[in-house]
């Protein structure tokens, strides 16, 4: 039985991209947005929720390369005088893992994001980090425990199959990215020892900003049985912070990709049921 999720991230990061996920929404087939609770356009992104119900929002959670809540005189070691996480993913993580002193102040401000996030009065449908940095030990087992308290009931598994992707279109596998399916395991067990739901599959890693309208509709018709999580990076159009920070994503291509009849088709063909986190049961 094949069910998928069809998911943003980013949602607050701009105006243009939380346009596209209403439009995606509205005249395509996306359910699901991960909402950035110090993104720039956080204001416009709960207004648009709080306007469309049928939305689903979850808590894209930033620890790397991003704003954060809490004031920068409070995490020192986290971020720069201006608030924002580094993008040095090594050094982060290594960080992370052994100073206490950073952990504590990395719990504080994973704390206030999932408070920033209940303050909004939107119902938490799932969590899942920037750049997937809840795959880091220490990053998923804060968020989960901290979720876990603000009534968290599903987390997302970075796991992308190499087998659709081969089907789907040119792609060869590689050992960094069998490493990285192995390292899911851990935070597989981490999310259902707490007694939460996760996703069997995720589809958006390799071809992360280039979910074009062929390549979704090819991969629709290869996808696995179980849950498939889709996720996209949509825009209206590129501004400066998008083209700063992702100058080689097409974000009005993923657009065109969520509301193209030839994706919706696919799925109705490899008879795919379109779900939410909350219909997923353990």
């Amino acid at each position: 039985m094949r069910r998928a999720i069809i998911s943003s991230d980013d949602f607050g990061m701009s105006v243009e991209a939380n346009e596209a996920i209403e439009i995606a929404h509205r005249d395509g087939v996306l359910s699901t947005a991960s909402l950035m609770v110090a993104g720039p356009a956080v204001e416009d992104a709960i207004e648009r929720a709080r306007r469309i119900p049928t939305l689903h929002v979850g808590l894209h959670l930033v620890v790397i390369e991003g704003p954060c809540v809490l004031p920068p005189s409070e995490i020192p070691l986290l971020v720069s005088p201006d608030g924002q996480f580094p993008s040095d993913q090594l050094r982060l993580g290594i960080n992370y893992f052994f100073s206490p002193a950073v952990r504590r102040q990395l719990a504080a401000e994973i704390e206030a994001q999932f408070a920033a996030f209940a303050r909004t009065g939107l119902t938490l449908d799932h969590a899942n980090a920037h750049k997937h940095m809840h795959l880091h030990p220490t990053v998923g087992k804060m968020m989960i425990a901290t979720g876990k308290r603000y009534g968290l009931r599903a987390v997302r598994v970075p796991l992308e199959p190499p087998e659709p992707l081969m089907a789907a279109g040119t792609y060869t596998d590689t050992l960094g990215a069998a490493a990285l399916r192995r390292w899911t395991k851990l935070l597989r067990w981490q999310i259902r020892s707490a007694g939460m739901v996760t996703n069997d599959w995720c589809f958006g890693i390799e071809w992360s900003g280039h979910m074009t309208a062929d390549r979704v509709a090819a991969l629709a018709a290869h996808l696995p049985d179980g849950v498939s999580e889709i996720y996209f990076h949509p825009a209206t159009q590129k501004n400066a912070l998008l083209q700063h920070l992702m100058p080689t994503y097409e974000h009005e291509a993923e657009l065109a990709a969520l509301c193209s009849p030839g994706f919706r088709i696919g799925l109705e063909d490899s008879r795919t049921t379109l779900i939410g986190w909350n219909d997923i049961t353990r």
